[in-house]
């Protein structure tokens, strides 16, 4: 069996002391004409027909009346209670059949108003994108929208664990560097850099820094040609031997650095070529770079640093959405604006949005009109019978105490109708 679950209590919107007051008024008049005409009845019986033939009609005229108001009395009050508290059949009706109303209205909702031809009806007479822009360019709407939209990321944030997101998210990106072929990357990226010949200014950089390198440590070369040198070599002899061949390195590295066509540089850009066409077309080449990419996967730097994607995406995301002032929140602020002014000014976005609001709409209706029945129906059924009784009978009942006065009158009328005719037959 479901499991039995608290009663919903109302809202409070319903509960306006006014209409109460107001019912509590109109029970008392029709009330009140009961207990006049009981009253007249009354005097009529005392007098009796002797006081002369118009007691008769006065009489038949009070008691069509008190008729009149007891049935339609016994009539309002069974829509909400048993009158008299009277377990009489039939009556109580709304208290019964709550549940049932429930679900008649939420079929009535379902089917009078949440289907397509109703939606797109209506969708068709309204400005869908002027009324959607004009709601997105109002003052300060487009920041409050980038607020919420980032209240909205940390809270859901908070429901993902990290514990749980970030192994997922390490496997995912260990997953798809593992089946992405570095040869190909590798030899796109290489060719990019060649055709901008940016290779060969990493060469003239490499050229710098080895000049550099060289004069830096420039004694301690000096000291391993002397350790290397016979010892029977002067060392004045090794002074010049080491400073010619010092100065030609250097002389090297700056022709090199400097001749954008020397013959060290036409060769290094044919080599590099020949190397981005091996890794396209030779599957050696292919396969010594896959056992890199490998093996710097499985280092444990790359595997913490995939680890920790996820945190550090995070961190990063959610402190640029909690900043007002921040770039994420700005360009927010900015795309919503952006949006706002092309749903008001742009033909083409106006009538995209104007046209498939509709279908939207439609096929949302569809899709969920019977869970809208549903929840109406759920909704009405956790609700408190003996409020549910009482709220309805506070927005309808002073109109329905109307029927009870109108009952006296009638019945009033139609009693001495009816006596007069019997008095002009008889």
């Amino acid at each position: 069996m479901p499991e039995s679950r608290p009663p919903l209590p109302l809202t409070g919107s319903l509960d306006d002391p006014e209409r109460a007051r107001d019912l509590a008024w109109m029970k008392r008049f029709a009330t009140g004409l009961f207990l006049l005409a009981a009253a007249v009845f009354l005097v009529c019986v005392l007098l009796g027909e002797e006081q002369g033939a118009w007691v008769g009609y006065v009489r038949a005229t009070a008691e069509a009346s008190m008729v009149g108001a007891l049935a339609d009395w016994f009539a309002v009050t069974a829509l909400f209670r048993h009158p008299l508290r009277l377990p009489i059949p039939h009556t109580a009706i709304i208290p019964r059949k709550k549940d049932q109303i429930g679900e008649s209205l939420g079929t009535f909702v379902q089917e009078n108003f949440l289907t397509r031809p109703i939606i797109e009806e209506k969708l068709g007479t309204i400005d869908v994108p002027g009324r959607l822009g004009a709601f997105l360019a109002s003052p300060g709407r487009a920041e409050r929208l980038s607020g919420d939209a980032a209240a909205a990321l940390g809270a859901l944030t908070e429901l993902l664990r990290d514990e749980d997101l970030e192994p997922a998210v390490a496997a995912l990106v260990q997953r798809k560097l593992d089946e992405t072929p570095a040869a190909p990357a590798l030899a796109r990226v290489l060719e990019l850099v060649v055709d901008g010949d940016r290779h060969q200014e990493v060469l003239s950089a490499a050229m710098r820094l080895l000049s550099r390198f060289l004069e830096d440590n420039r004694l301690v070369f000096r000291a391993q040609l002397g350790d290397a040198s016979p010892a029977w070599v002067p060392d004045w002899v090794d002074d010049r031997v080491f400073d010619r061949a010092f100065a030609g390195i250097q002389r090297f590295f700056d022709e090199v650095g400097s001749d954008p066509r020397h013959d060290l540089r036409r060769a290094y850009d044919a080599r590099l070529r020949v190397y981005v066409e091996s890794l396209r077309t030779d599957p050696d080449a292919a396969a010594r770079v896959e056992a890199l990419k490998k093996e710097v996967l499985e280092h444990p730097a790359v595997r913490t640093w995939s680890g920790s994607l996820w945190s550090n995406a995070k961190t990063a995301v959610l402190g640029a959405a909690a900043d007002p002032d921040s770039e994420l929140r700005a360009r927010a602020t900015a795309l919503i604006l952006e949006g706002a002014r092309l749903l008001e000014s742009d033909p083409t976005v106006r009538e995209l949005v104007q046209r498939h609001s509709g279908t939207v709409a439609g096929y949302l209706a569809e899709r969920f009109s019977g869970d809208v029945a549903d929840l109406v129906s759920s909704t009405v059924a956790r609700w408190d019978t003996d409020e549910t009784s009482r709220r309805i009978e506070l927005q309808v009942g002073r109109d329905l105490q109307w029927i009870r006065v109108n009952g006296t009158v009638v019945g009033g009328l139609a009693g001495l109708v009816i006596y007069s005719v019997a008095q002009l037959i008889g």
